[in-house]
């Protein structure tokens, strides 16, 4: 996909679909991919998608295409059961609620997924992954100190015998002034 400047917070790119099934985003002048768009949909980039001839707006459509080529290539999102209870909800009187509710439970997944981010970020620095390998690593080496002979931090051992051996030679001058 060539990159250009983005639009302006709040503007939305207008894609135009050719009966030959190609995508045209107008604002770089150039043809796209349903891959491409996926991209602007994970960038948070705002666009609408209309067929060329009748102007009639398809994003539904080539939004829902994007989703079966994810789960085409194995990227399978959408559990069996709930595309069947999805499916059965059309026709349903409820059908007309499902829409609202799905972009209210996936905004609040969405919200919390970014609360989750930032409390670990916050609490681990910017690599919360590195952070949490090196805390678990710490804790498995003050584990194996108290359980094995030497399998603790060498260097606390280090200075824990060399305090004890200065300790042993006080004790040797204090017997030796004694006598």
């Amino acid at each position: 996909m060539a990159k250009s400047k983005a639009p302006a917070d709040g503007d939305t790119v207008t894609i135009k679909k050719y009966a030959n099934r190609r995508l045209y985003d107008t604002e770089r002048s150039c043809y796209i991919t349903l891959e491409d768009l996926g991209t602007m949909v994970r960038d948070g980039r705002d666009f609408r998608v209309v067929d060329a001839k009748s102007g009639e707006d398809i994003t539904h459509n080539v939004l829902t295409q994007i989703i079966m080529d994810e789960e085409t290539r194995g990227e399978t999102l959408l559990p069996v059961n709930f595309l069947r209870q999805l499916i059965g909800m059309y026709g349903d009187k409820m059908q007309s609620m499902v829409p609202q509710y799905l972009e209210a439970s996936m905004a609040t997944f969405r919200k919390n997924q970014q609360d989750v981010r930032a409390a670990l970020e916050g609490a681990l620095g910017s690599n919360p992954l590195a952070e949490l390998t090196r805390r678990n690593l710490e804790m498995f080496q003050q584990a194996t100190s108290a359980f094995i002979p030497g399998g603790g931090n060498a260097k606390a051992k280090d200075a824990e015998i060399a305090a004890l051996k200065a300790e042993i030679a006080d004790l040797k001058a204090e017997l030796a002034k004694k006598k």
